[in-house]
């Protein structure tokens, strides 16, 4: 079975980058960092004229994480610089506050 390695992050943003959104890549999968990085020139020509402002990245994927339920987390800070990561999410409870019942009964 094969592992993924990389994740290729396409994102297009608003000249301001106000707005963001995710961009589809071409080859999202990858089984090296290596051969995302390869084809990192390709993807960006193929989204060229998506958005005002394109930037992609290769996200690292941690073989340790294939059976957990992450998620891609990324965000882009007003000057432009991407951050993009794979996390595992906090888990919530959600719990029911028991009633306690002091009364005695008669």
């Amino acid at each position: 079975m094969e592992h993924i390695a990389a994740l290729l992050l396409i994102i297009g943003c608003s000249g301001d980058f106000a707005e963001c959104r995710e961009l589809p890549a071409p080859i999202p999968l990858y089984e090296t960092t290596e051969e995302c990085e390869g084809d990192l020139p390709v993807a960006m020509a193929l989204v060229d004229g998506e958005a005002e402002r394109v930037m992609a990245r290769c996200v690292f994927v941690d073989p340790a994480l294939e059976e957990e339920d992450a998620e891609l987390v990324w965000d882009v800070k007003p000057d432009g610089t991407l951050y993009a990561s794979i996390e595992i999410p906090e888990l919530a409870v959600a719990s029911v506050p028991q009633i306690r019942d002091d009364r005695r009964r008669e």
